[in-house]
C-alpha cells in the first residue's frame, strides 16, 4: 500500500476495495434481511434498503476517491502533510500551508479513501512523530521483551480475545487473536498507568483491519491514549471517562434541552449508552464503515468530535425520543439508530450543522469543572468498597 504506486495502480486498488452489493432476487422480492460482508469483513446484516444505502455510499466513496486523485496529482503525492503554519514558514508557504488546512479539512469531513487512510492517519494522528521519537525497533523489541510474561493486564486480555468481534475471517482466528494480543499486551507495558481497560481491545483490532500493521496499530493506540483522548480516559478507575460523561450530559441540556429534560424526567442515566461509545470510540456501536469516517475526523480535530457524534445520534432520535415512557424504550432506540446508521453523512452532516461549534476551550473548562465532583465520587466508592472488605475478613 505504500510502495510507489502510480496514481492509475491506486485507483485501480481503490476501486477493486469498494464492490457493490447485489441482493439475491429473491431477497428484493421477499423484502427480507440479508447479511453481507462490508469493505472490513464484518458481516451486516439489514434490508433490502439498507443494502441500498450502503451502494450509494460506496458510490460516494468513488466520488470522493477521485477529488483525492486530483488533488494528489496538481498538488503531490503528500500535500496533506503540508498544512502545518510555521512562524518561520515565508509568507507564500504559510498561505499554501493554510490553504492546505482547510482543503484537508473539509475534504477529511468527506471522508478519507481506504486505501489513503493508514497513511493520512499515520501522519495526521501524530503517531509517526511518536515513533520517530523512538528507536525503530521498539515495537518489535517490547513485544519480544513481554511475551511470556503474566500479569491482571495479560489475563484480562486473553479473557477478551474470543470476545472481540467474534466471526470476524481474520479477527476471529489464532492468527487475529494473536496479533491483537501482542498489541495490547505491547502497550500495557508502555503505560504501567493504563495496563489495559476493556474496550481497548475493540479499538485495536479495528485498527489493526485499517493499519495493516501491527506496529502501525501500536502507535496509533499510543498517540490517542497520549495525545488525542482526554487523559486518564482508560486509567485504572476510568476517572476520564467519568468525567467525559458528566461533560456530555451538560453539553446534552444545553445542545438539546428537551431531550435532556424528557430524560430527566424518566430518570435515564446517559451514561448506560454512552460509556461504550467513550471508551470504545464507537467502534462497538456503529457500523465499521461510518466509525472510521468518524475516526478520520478525530485523527484531524481530536476528541472533541466524540460529543459532536453523541450529541448527533441523541438529535436524529429527538421526536421518536420524546414519545417513550421507559428507560428500556430509550436504549432501544438509541440502540436500533446506531447499528443501523449505514450512511456516515447521515451522522456527521447532523453533527456539523445541526449540533454547532463548541470550542476546546469551552470543552476544557468543562473538564475542569466537574473533575473535582468526579475524583470525590471514585473516593467515596473506594472507601466504600474498602470498608466493605474489611468486614468481609472479620
Amino acid at each position: 500500500m505504500y510502495g510507489t504506486h502510480s496514481k492509475r495502480d491506486m485507483e485501480i486498488e481503490y476501486q477493486s476495495q469498494v464492490p457493490i452489493l447485489r441482493p439475491s432476487i429473491h431477497a428484493r422480492r421477499a423484502k427480507i434481511t440479508v447479511k453481507f460482508q462490508d469493505l472490513y469483513g464484518f458481516t451486516v446484516e439489514g434490508n433490502v434498503d439498507d443494502v441500498n444505502v450502503l451502494n450509494e455510499v460506496r458510490e460516494k466513496v468513488r466520488e470522493q476517491g477521485k477529488v483525492w486523485w486530483s488533488l494528489e496529482a496538481s498538488k503531490g503525492a503528500n500535500w496533506y502533510l503540508q498544512t502545518h503554519v510555521s512562524s518561520t514558514l515565508k509568507t507564500s508557504l504559510k498561505f499554501s500551508a493554510l490553504v492546505n488546512a482547510i482543503t484537508l479539512k473539509k475534504l477529511i469531513r468527506k471522508g478519507i479513501p481506504p486505501v489513503l487512510r493508514p497513511k493520512v492517519w499515520f501522519s495526521l494522528s501524530g503517531a509517526a512523530k511518536k515513533k520517530s521519537t523512538a528507536p525503530d525497533s521498539y515495537y518489535e523489541d517490547l513485544t519480544k521483551a513481554v511475551q511470556d510474561k503474566v500479569t491482571p493486564a495479560t489475563k484480562q486480555i486473553d479473557h477478551d480475545l474470543p470476545r472481540t468481534f467474534p466471526g470476524h475471517p481474520w479477527l476471529d482466528t489464532a492468527e487475529g487473536h494473536a496479533a491483537l494480543r501482542r498489541v495490547l499486551v505491547a502497550y500495557s507495558f508502555r503505560d504501567s498507568d493504563v495496563g489495559y481497560c476493556q474496550g481497548l481491545n475493540y479499538v485495536a483490532a479495528l485498527l489493526l483491519l485499517v493499519m495493516k500493521t501491527e506496529e502501525e496499530a501500536f502507535w496509533m493506540i499510543a498517540v490517542l491514549l497520549e495525545n488525542v483522548l482526554v487523559t486518564d480516559c482508560y486509567n485504572k478507575n476510568l476517572s476520564g471517562c467519568h468525567v467525559e460523561q458528566r461533560v456530555f450530559k451538560d453539553l446534552l441540556t444545553k445542545k438539546c434541552p428537551r431531550i435532556a429534560a424528557h430524560l430527566e424526567a424518566l430518570e435515564f442515566d446517559v451514561s448506560l449508552v454512552c460509556t461504550e461509545w467513550f471508551l470504545c470510540l464507537f467502534a462497538k456501536s456503529l457500523p465499521s464503515e461510518t466509525t472510521l469516517r468518524v475516526w478520520d475526523v478525530l485523527f484531524n480535530e481530536g476528541a472533541n468530535l466524540l460529543f459532536h457524534v453523541a450529541l448527533a445520534i441523541f438529535k436524529m432520535n429527538e421526536e421518536e425520543l420524546l414519545t417513550v415512557h421507559h428507560v428500556g424504550d430509550v436504549i432501544h432506540i438509541i440502540q436500533r439508530c446506531t447499528h443501523q446508521l449505514f450512511d456516515p453523512d447521515d451522522l456527521l452532516t447532523v453533527a456539523f450543522d445541526q449540533i454547532g461549534f463548541m470550542t476546546t476551550t469551552t470543552i476544557s473548562r468543562q473538564r475542569k469543572k466537574q473533575e473535582p465532583a468526579v475524583m470525590a465520587e471514585l473516593d467515596q466508592r473506594l472507601r466504600r468498597l474498602n470498608s466493605i472488605n474489611a468486614g468481609d475478613e472479620q
